[in-house]
């Protein structure tokens, strides 16, 4: 696969977070509110901490460093959110398939995230045993 076309997927997999990141960076007082309307608390330095993460590991993904990490912290994020926000089981009927919906749609990001991660981690191994073994840098 040719390294743009790997950098547009990877674009198009974080972008909800660089967009949710950036909209909550721009209105916080709404970050806050998000963050209440989930019940967590304290809702300011969870906010925060959700914005970082946000645009951190999108960041960590986009430029290569660490990639592997920034993946499984979006996939543990994305997990963690589906769960809290996207209880369709006990919803309303008239919004439980929507929310149904969401959530698998919501696991499928998080399957491409383990992918991202599984590859990276692959690559960077496959990297180390060759400098060690024939002294080929990669």
């Amino acid at each position: 696969m040719p390294r743009w076309l790997r950098w547009i997927a990877l674009l198009l997999l974080c972008a909800a977070y660089l967009q949710g990141g950036l909209v909550k960076l721009f209105d916080f007082p709404g970050a806050v509110v998000e963050i209440q309307h989930l019940g967590l608390a304290p809702a300011v330095p969870m906010a925060v901490a959700v914005i970082v993460l946000e645009l951190g590991a999108s960041a960590l993904i986009l430029l290569g460093w660490w990639r592997w990490l920034g993946a499984l912290l979006l996939g543990a994020f994305t997990l963690a959110a589906t769960f809290l926000a996207l209880r369709f089981w006990s919803a309303p009927p008239d919004a439980r398939f929507a929310m149904e919906n969401a959530f698998f749609e919501h696991l499928g990001l998080v399957g491409g995230f383990l992918l991202v991660a599984w590859h990276d981690l692959r690559h960077r191994h496959a990297g180390a045993y060759l400098r060690t073994t024939t002294g080929v840098q990669s």
